[in-house]
């Protein structure tokens, strides 16, 4: 019995070693961040250490166990069922060293993180293989104790004694969860009520039930005085109103803050590098319908005066975004960000003038970009594919 004690206490410092070791580590990578891959990650190596630990202490227990069988078999008890046990844990030690092996190059296989740096079934997997160690550390704790009760019967509880563990827990159990009375007892709570044979006992509350009524309580006190008494608190409405508020005024700093807000009513006009990023989205998404030259086909003509919706940077900008489906012209907001689409809008500008190869003819209305501060006129001339009567347009320059 003292080599079989000398190995529980030895797997026991191992384990604790093993431990101390592991969380020692777990500080050091935590204090040195690094990049997590496959080849090195915190949780994947945390867990393989403990799948290592675990599997060393069933081989430990399993020696223990060992070395009481063949003391149980010494004695002349069931032989077949101590060989079973035997073989039992001999193919846990060799189940849990495969999957050890298994994990370790697993973790170190994986590329996608997901679960602290792991893909969820190689996460569920060390799980897993953890569940079933402890599963194995139960059973083997259970056959220990079993063994060691038959091989010193005179250190075996007596019925209804109880562990120091189950004593502390059913006084606990007796103060905070039931306060029941004891069987023995009965006759003390015993009323004076008979219902078909059933007799009504005069058991206190369960006292989690009498704190939790008290809590519930207090609660309520503090809630009257908040929200009745000294109107503090806010309901639901006032609650949500004063969020959104909350968040208005975070998006307005936000947008003054921000110097690259574009929208339909401050579109800057790019510069070259933006104008040239404006015409490669021009050439890769838009000559299926304006042409290479923005001369037109499907689509109007972007070289001439006429515009079906206006001719200025800003209603450019608003008809790439929102588009005009009734018309053909689908909406990019969805495939372009608004700098993007100001970039396209700017190319298109500097397509005004240009001479197209083959020139669709106008459509729309003719429209002349006043200058700053100017009063815009009225003369604009509707007009279809057919001959246009263009108007002059006194001294205001014509822009695209």
């Amino acid at each position: 019995m003292n080599r079989i004690r000398s190995i529980i206490n030895k797997t026991a410092l191992t384990a604790l070693g093993l431990a101390t070791g592991m969380v020692g580590m777990a500080q050091d990578k935590a204090a040195a961040p690094q990049t997590v891959t496959s080849s090195y990650n915190q949780l994947a190596t945390l867990l393989v250490i403990m799948i290592v630990v675990l599997a060393f202490v069933i081989w430990g227990m399993g020696r223990v166990l060992t070395a009481l069988g063949r003391q149980l078999l010494e004695k002349g008890k069931n032989k077949s069922a101590a060989l079973s046990v035997l073989m039992l844990v001999g193919f846990s030690l060799l189940a849990q060293v495969s999957v050890a092996q298994d994990a370790t190059a697993n973790a170190a296989a994986q590329e996608v993180p997901n679960y602290g740096g792991l893909t969820e079934s190689t996460f569920y997997f060390f799980v897993t293989v953890l569940a079933v160690e402890v599963a194995v550390i139960l059973f083997l704790a259970f056959s220990i104790r079993r063994m060691y009760a038959e091989l010193l019967p005179q250190h075996a509880k007596a019925p209804g004694e109880k562990s120091a563990v189950g004593a502390w827990w059913s006084n606990l159990d007796k103060k905070l969860f039931t306060k029941a009375v004891p069987v023995e007892r009965e006759a003390d709570v015993l009323l004076d009520h008979d219902y078909d044979g059933i007799h009504e006992l005069d058991n206190a509350l369960p006292p989690w039930w009498k704190y939790g009524f008290y809590i519930t309580v207090v609660v309520g006190i503090i809630y009257l005085f908040n929200f009745h008494v000294f109107g503090v608190g806010k309901n639901p409405t006032q609650e949500y109103n004063a969020e959104m508020e909350a968040a208005r005024i975070q998006k307005e700093i936000y947008e003054a803050s921000n110097k690259d807000k574009i929208d339909e009513n401050k579109v800057p006009m790019a510069d070259a590098a933006g104008i040239k990023a404006g015409q490669a989205l021009f050439e890769a998404n838009c000559v299926a319908c304006h042409l290479k030259d923005g001369g037109g086909s499907v689509g109007p003509n972007l070289t001439d005066d006429y515009w079906l919706h206006k001719g200025s940077l800003n209603d450019i900008y608003h008809t790439i975004k929102v588009g005009y489906p009734d018309k053909g012209m689908q909406s990019w907001s969805g495939q372009f960000s608004p700098k993007q689409i100001s970039q396209l809008a700017s190319y298109i500008k500097t397509l005004h003038g240009t001479k197209p190869a083959v020139p669709k003819a106008p459509q729309g209305e003719f429209w002349v970009e006043q200058p700053a501060g100017a009063v815009k006129d009225s003369a604009a001339v509707k007009t279809d594919s057919g001959a246009v009567a263009k108007p002059q347009p006194d001294s205001a320059t014509i822009k695209k």
